[in-house]
């Protein structure tokens, strides 16, 4: 006998609800906190391919994690879906994931792009970069992340807040590779460095810095592809903007890339369909839909971006373990709060 729960928990925000069966073996629950439209043309082409109708509800990370406990046994969810590292290990965390062994993911995923205990599953990635002025001329002597607080760039840089979980998530990864105490004195050189408190989004960033009103910046590199697939005025900004790949010298770790990833939920009553989902989701086709409909790298080894980021040249990303970075965010934040970064 199938069970049905009522969509909407009155608590949480969502933008689709409604009765959602529980053990169809022709559907698949997705809760996603991704809001891009080429993330439909993928559920309706896994539809196509396999006879399996996904059904979805749409929110923030926090408030799916939070619903899908909320749930318990009866969650109908079948695969969370999210973006960043942080977001990931914040359901690990919750234990609303399930560990999956699958040689198909195996063989697609590099490791540092899997969860250690297979909890979850990189799907696209996306690399923080540093952009300049071109106008002001090549910044010398930036090519690290470390570089960002060297005293010669006081004045000059344009970067989000703290609480921006791309910033949390990068000075994980400098935490991990580096260790606390050098990541404390990164945060504060960075801040002695502001051209401006914080303020926007990565789009902010980048226009900022086209305009002259900061010399850097720091940004997601989809953002970048944006501008340099849109429009004329999109392609004018991005035209005026130069792009460093930090730390790609011989024997250095690489720029630091973070992940779209999804993982199987504890209580999934689809479990089989969700795995098949899973999979779709790193075939060339699904990986295709994530480069050119979103300007993100395909997670699947050997595939490559679109044409835009293409533009921005070739880089060797870091390959420490997205989990890490995950694990990393509580430290990362308190070094931001003593480092006066709001």
């Amino acid at each position: 006998m199938k069970k049905l729960i009522l969509g909407c928990v009155a608590a949480l925000a969502v933008t689709a609800c409604g009765e959602t069966e529980v053990g169809d073996n022709g559907e698949v629950n997705v809760y996603s906190s991704r809001h891009y439209d080429t993330d439909l043309a993928l559920y309706d082409d896994f539809t196509e391919q396999t006879g399996i109708k996904v059904n979805r509800i749409e929110a923030e990370a926090d408030a799916l994690i939070e619903r899908i406990q909320s749930e318990g046994e009866f969650s109908p969810a079948d695969l969370l879906i999210t973006v960043d590292a942080g977001r990931l290990w914040r359901a690990e965390e919750a234990g609303v994931l399930s560990a999956v062994e699958s040689d198909v993911l195996a063989e697609r995923l590099p490791d540092h792009l899997r969860h250690p205990d297979g909890l979850w599953f990189g799907l696209s990635t996306r690399a923080r970069v540093i952009i300049y002025n071109k106008e002001a001329g090549v910044p010398e002597g930036l090519d690290t992340y470390a570089d960002l607080a060297d005293p010669a760039w006081k004045g000059a840089i344009c970067i989000r807040s703290s609480s921006n979980i791309y910033n949390i998530s990068l000075l994980s990864s400098i935490i991990a590779n580096d260790g606390a105490a050098v990541a404390e004195t990164w945060a504060k050189g960075v801040v002695a460095n502001f051209a401006r408190p914080p303020e926007g989004n990565d789009t902010a960033q980048i226009e900022s810095v086209a305009a002259g009103e900061c010399r850097i910046g720091v940004v997601n590199s989809y953002y970048l592809g944006r501008f340099a697939g849109g429009d004329e005025e999109q392609r004018a900004v991005f035209d005026a903007l130069g792009v460093i790949f930090p730390n790609q010298a011989e024997g250095d770790r690489g720029a630091h890339v973070n992940v779209s990833g999804a993982g199987v939920t504890v209580n999934s009553p689809n479990r089989e369909n969700a795995i098949a989902f899973l999979e779709y989701l790193t075939s060339e086709s699904a990986q295709r839909y994530f480069a050119d409909g979103n300007n993100e790298y395909p997670a699947v080894t050997g595939l490559k971006g679109n044409s835009a980021l293409e533009e921005m040249g070739t880089f060797r990303a870091d390959t420490l373990n997205a989990a890490t970075i995950g694990a990393g965010q509580t430290e990362a934040v308190q070094i931001f709060d003593r480092a006066g970064w709001n």
